[in-house]
């Protein structure tokens, strides 16, 4: 291999990204563009539950349950309810989520004869937030049960009947449980995928339809050097796309970096040159622009997007999509992410996702070295 070559082949590649606005602006704007709207719109954070109450006791007990609800940062009472049909119309219309139903005679049963039944209502039209929801509102109960039995034993002289389990959570790596930290080094893996592999996607495809393939074909460069000399200026591109979406998840999200920024980059740089040679790969195969910008599109963002773990827990999914997301280098990507970022974990943890990622981007390379073919059709 001639590096003067492949360098003479990056410099053109060069000159013609920056000849082409819309490839520099896609390859710039979009990530950041992705990166903003995906952070602020993709949360899986459930607060301020929009509540119904019916207070049919309308008694201090109710009235403090009724607060506890109201006071945390998981629910927002919108109705003050008089039955049950303002409760399912308020549903229907979209105006709550949940309502809880005080009966008349929870004053006196908590007093008298514990436990004291409340009724609470969701919509499971959303059976993911309603379930979120519903362990908050079990939380609640709770933390209201325990302290109103220790007051009533405090009134009665009794000592309070301690809980069988004592149960201290701790919530490690994540502490807030901001569903941010989790989803922006996710994001960053497939941010990644999809634009590199559409970039490259344009390449060789371009030189075909163009009719400059002819000019290259005749030149002494070989198959090698052309395909490595198209990579390296998307290659600088990327690892920029990479430091704009740390920055901005340091300075925009304000999520924790608490690893190695060495490894960080480097376990991006093998995959983004994974990415590269996949787009590249549909361009040579496809030898017309749009048809590998489609498959580039199809191949990448789906499978990134939902069976990379960004999202969905993989140890959720059926066996065989299990099975299936093991070719899917953003898999890869995510894990090292997160690792890096919210734990703080090296390469003594993190070494099998890295190889694999090397594996897949050496193996994606070398096909589409074998594809490429210096000669007409």
């Amino acid at each position: 291999m001639n590096a003067r070559r492949v360098l003479a082949v990056a410099r053109k590649e060069v000159l013609h990204i920056w000849r082409d606005p819309r490839s520099l602006g896609m390859a710039l704007a979009i990530p950041a563009l992705m990166m903003f709207l995906f952070g602020y719109a993709l949360t899986l954070d459930v607060d301020n539950v929009p509540l119904a109450v019916w207070d049919q006791s309308g008694t201090p007990d109710s009235r403090e349950l009724v607060s506890r609800f109201d006071g945390s940062r998981y629910f927002d009472v919108r109705l003050w309810a008089d039955g049950y049909p303002e409760i399912e119309r308020a549903i229907l219309e979209r105006r709550i989520m949940a309502a809880l139903v005080v009966p008349r005679d929870f004053a006196p049963r908590l007093a008298l004869t514990p436990p004291a039944s409340v009724q609470f209502l969701l919509d499971g039209s959303d059976a993911n937030t309603a379930t979120i929801a519903l362990g908050y509102a079990e939380g609640v109960a709770q933390a209201f049960t325990r302290e109103d039995a220790a007051r009533r034993a405090a009134g009665l002289g009794l000592p309070a009947i301690p809980d069988p389990i004592d149960v201290r959570s701790r919530v490690w790596f994540n502490e807030e449980l901001e569903s941010r930290n989790f989803i922006v080094p996710g994001l960053i893996a497939v941010i990644m995928m999809v634009i590199s592999a559409l970039l490259t996607s344009l390449t060789v495809a371009r030189e075909w339809e163009q009719g400059t393939m002819e000019q290259l074909i005749s030149t002494p460069v070989t198959g090698n050097e052309l395909i490595l000399g198209k990579l390296l200026p998307y290659f600088a591109l990327g690892m920029t796309d990479l430091a704009v979406s740390v920055l901005m998840g340091k300075y925009v999200f304000d999520v924790p970096l608490r690893g190695s920024v060495a490894l960080l980059v480097v376990s991006s740089g093998v995959f983004l040159a994974g990415a590269l040679s996949m787009g590249m790969l549909f361009s040579i195969v496809a030898r017309s622009q749009l048809l590998a910008t489609q498959l580039a599109m199809m191949i990448t963002f789906l499978p990134s997007f939902l069976l990379s773990g960004f999202v969905f827990a993989i140890g959720n999914m059926p066996r065989p999509i299990q099975a299936a997301t093991h070719v899917v280098s953003a898999r890869y990507l995510v894990t090292l992410l997160r690792g890096i970022y919210l734990k703080g974990v090296g390469l003594e943890v993190l070494a099998g996702e890295l190889a694999l990622l090397t594996v897949f981007g050496g193996a994606v390379l070398l096909v589409a070295s074998r594809k490429f073919k210096k000669k007409l059709r």
